[in-house]
C-alpha cells in the first residue's frame, strides 16, 4: 500500500526509464529521522509486518516484525542514554549480521548519535586509527575471540573510548566491558524522543574501503535513507512484504544500500545470512531457507558461484538480481544466466552515495555496463578540463549541480528545494550547493581531501567511465588504475573481463608496471580455478586469448599466478598493493 513511501515520493510508478529520469521526485522534510518516521511508523501502522528474516551457518531461522524492532530499539536507546551516550556522540558497531545491528542502528538514530559501522576483520591498528580520528565514545561488538583480543589490545591507545559493550556470552573482565543485552534488558521500555533530528544533521560515518590509501571518513546526514529509495525500489526492484536479500557484512556501505534504509521505506523485509566466512555452498543453502524475492551480492560472490555445481538448487523464487561494489564481467553474467536463469542488473555507486547509475528495470541489460544515470545526481563524464565527454570518450564520473531540481521541499510539492549549502559540522562542510539525498556531506574533519574531489559545484568520484550512443555507462577503472601504454589508455576492467572468460581464471587483477620504452605495460595477477596449474604454456594461452577478445595492444605482457589477491576488508581488490609490491621488487 506504499503507506510510508508515498509520504516522500509524490509519484511512485513510471512507464519508462525516460519518464523515471525526468519526473522522479523525492520530498525532503526539514526534520527527518528514519528510526522514528519509518521504523516506528510501520510498527504503528502494521505491528506484525515482517521486517527481518535471519539465518546463520547452523541453519537457525528467526523472524522479527517492525513491532519487535521498535520495542528492542526503544530499550536499547534508553540503555545508551543511561551510559551517557547523547546526541552527537560517536558510537562504533561491529556486529556482523547479527539481529543486534538493526536494533542498535535504529536506537542510535533515535537519540541522534552518530553511528560508525565497522567490519569484524578490523585489527588492533585499524581500531586505534578509527577510534582516535573519529573520537569514538562507545564500541559495541560481537564476542568473536580474535576480535575481542584486538579490542583489548587497542584500549590503552584509544583516547576517547569510554565503554565497550559486548553482544554475546564471552565478555572480558575489566571495567570497560558491558554485557549489552543485560543493559538492554534492565532499561525501561518507554522511550520518548528528546529532539527530532533535522534532515541535514550528521547520522552515519563510513570509512572508505582504502583502495588507494588510508581510509577516509565519509559523513552522511539523515537524508541518506531517502536517497536509497531509488536503490531499493527501482534497481533492487523490491516489493512490499517480499524479502530482499543483499549479502554483505554490516560494516560495509553496501549494508546501507541493501539491508535497511530503502528496503524498509518501501515496506520490504530484509533477509540476512550471518556467516563466519563466505563459503559458496553455505550461501546457496541460506538462499533456500530465506527464499528472497530479490537478491543482490558483490561481484566476488557471483565469481565464486559460477565455479560451483548449481544444478541442485532452486532459484525460481528470485525475481530480480543485482550486483554492485565492483564491475561484473560479461562472462560471469552469461554463466549465471545459463546456470540459474537469473539476469543480473549492475549498479554503480560509492560509500559516498546511493546508487548513481544502474541497469534500471525498464532497460535492456548490456552485460558489462553499469546502465544509465539515476535521477537527482545530474551524472556526467568530465574530461581534465571539466568539459562533458562525447560518446566513447573516457572521463571522470561526476555529480553536477544539475542534480538538485528533483529534490522537493516539504512545502513545495511540485517544485525544487532550495540549494543553500548545509552548515558546517565539526570541520566538514558541504562544498557543493546540492541538497541531494544520498550524497555525502564531505570527508569528516578533512577539508583538504574534501576540496580536492568536490569543488565548484561538482563532485568528481575518481572513477573513470565512457558512455555509448544509447546512454549506457561503461566502467573503466579508478583514475589511478588506468594504464597508459605507448599513448593508449587501457582500463583494467576490460582486460580482467577478457581473462575471466578463460575457464582457468577464478579471479584476476590487472595493473600497470613501469616500462622504459612504453611508459607502462599491462600485468595480470591471476588466481587459478580448481584443476589448473601455472605454466609457461598457460601464460601464452591467456595472452593469446586476451589478444583475440580485445585489441592486441591490451594483452598482459606480464602474468603472475598467486594463491589470493590482496583485498580491502570490504572485499574489493587492492590494485594499489600489487603495484607497490612490483615497485618494491624493482627497487
Amino acid at each position: 500500500m506504499d503507506a510510508i513511501l508515498s509520504r516522500y515520493c509524490p509519484r511512485i510508478e513510471f512507464e519508462s526509464y525516460e519518464d523515471f529520469y525526468a519526473h522522479y521526485r523525492v520530498r525532503t522534510p526539514e526534520n527527518f529521522n528514519f528510526a522514528l518516521d519509518v521504523v516506528d511508523q510501520w510498527a504503528c501502522l502494521e505491528p506484525e509486518k515482517l521486517a527481518l528474516r535471519w539465518t546463520n551457518d547452523e541453519g537457525e531461522l528467526r523472524s522479527y516484525t517492525f513491532s519487535d524492532i521498535k520495542k528492542l530499539s526503544d530499550k536499547a536507546a534508553n540503555a545508551l542514554l543511561s551510559l551517557g551516550i547523547k546526541k552527537g556522540d560517536v558510537v562504533m558497531l561491529i556486529l556482523k549480521q547479527r539481529p543486534e545491528v538493526w536494533v542498535l542502528m535504529t536506537a542510535l538514530e533515535k537519540i541522534g548519535a552518530l553511528c560508525i559501522p565497522g567490519t569484524y576483520q578490523l585489527t588492533q591498528k585499524d581500531l586505534v586509527y578509527r577510534c582516535n580520528i573519529a573520537e569514538v565514545k562507545m564500541l559495541i561488538t560481537v564476542d568473536t575471540e580474535e576480535l575481542l583480543d584486538h579490542i583489548v589490545s587497542s584500549l590503552p591507545d584509544c583516547r576517547t573510548l569510554r565503554h565497550v559493550a559486548v553482544a554475546g556470552s564471552r565478555i572480558p573482565g575489566g571495567g570497560n566491558f558491558i554485557d549489552l543485552w543485560r543493559a538492554v534488558d534492565e532499561a525501561p521500555q518507554a522511550f520518548k524522543s528528546r529532539e527530532h533530528t533535522r534532515l541535514r544533521e550528521p547520522m552515519l560515518i563510513y570509512f572508505s574501503s582504502g583502495t588507494t590509501g588510508m581510509p577516509k571518513m565519509v559523513l552522511h546526514d539523515h537524508s541518506l535513507p531517502l536517497g536509497h529509495i531509488v536503490t531499493a525500489k527501482y534497481w533492487h526492484c523490491v516489493e512490499e512484504n517480499k524479502i530482499h536479500m543483499t549479502q554483505t557484512d554490516s560494516g560495509w556501505a553496501k549494508f546501507a544500500w541493501g539491508k535497511i534504509y530503502g528496503q524498509w521505506i518501501c515496506g520490504a523485509p530484509v533477509g540476512a545470512y550471518d556467516t563466519e566466512r563466505f563459503v559458496p555452498r553455505g550461501m546457496l543453502e541460506a538462499l533456500q531457507r530465506i527464499r528472497p524475492y530479490s537478491f543482490c551480492a558483490p561481484a566476488t560472490i557471483f565469481r565464486f558461484l559460477i565455479k560451483e555445481d548449481l544444478s541442485g538448487y532452486d532459484f525460481s523464487f528470485i525475481k530480480h538480481t543485482s550486483v554492485a561494489g565492483e564491475p561484473l564481467s560479461p562472462e560471469v553474467f552469461t554463466q549465471i544466466k545459463e546456470k540459474t536463469g537469473l539476469e543480473i542488473r549492475e549498479g554503480f555507486g560509492q560509500s559516498e552515495t546511493s546508487v548513481m547509475a544502474a541497469c534500471f528495470k525498464w532497460l535492456p541489460v548490456k552485460p558489462g555496463s553499469m546502465g544509465k544515470p539515476a535521477p537527482l545526481f545530474g551524472l556526467d563524464l568530465l574530461d581534465e578540463s571539466g568539459r562533458s565527454c562525447d560518446d566513447g570518450m573516457v572521463g571522470n564520473i561526476s555529480v553536477t549541480a544539475a542534480g538538485a531540481p528533483g529534490v522537493l521541499s516539504p512545502d513545495t510539492p511540485e517544485g525544487p528545494a532550495g540549494t543553500a549549502p548545509a552548515p558546517s559540522v565539526d570541520g566538514a562542510v558541504v562544498p557543493a550547493p546540492m541538497p541531494v539525498p544520498g550524497l555525502f556531506r564531505g570527508y569528516w574533519k578533512d577539508k583538504e581531501i574534501t576540496g580536492e574531489c568536490w569543488h565548484g559545484g561538482v563532485y568528481r568520484t575518481g572513477d573513470m567511465a565512457w558512455h555509448d550512443e544509447d546512454g549506457y555507462y561503461w566502467f573503466v577503472g579508478r583514475n589511478d588504475d588506468v594504464i597508459k601504454c605507448s599513448g593508449y589508455r587501457i582500463g583494467p576492467f576490460e582486460v580482467e573481463s577478457a581473462l575471466m572468460e578463460h575457464p582457468s581464471v577464478l579471479e584476476c587483477a590487472v595493473t600497470a608496471v613501469p616500462d622504459p620504452a612504453r611508459g607502462q605495460i599491462v600485468k595480470a595477477t591471476i588466481v587459478l580455478a580448481r584443476g589448473y596449474a601455472a605454466s609457461d604454456a598457460l601464460v601464452k594461452e591467456l595472452q593469446n586469448h586476451v589478444k583475440r577478445v580485445t585489441a592486441p595492444y591490451k594483452y598482459p605482457r606480464i602474468i603472475e599466478f598467486t594463491g589470493e589477491l590482496p583485498k580491502t576488508i570490504s572485499g574489493k581488490i587492492q590494485r594499489t598493493v600489487i603495484r607497490q609490491r612490483d615497485l618494491n621488487r624493482e627497487a
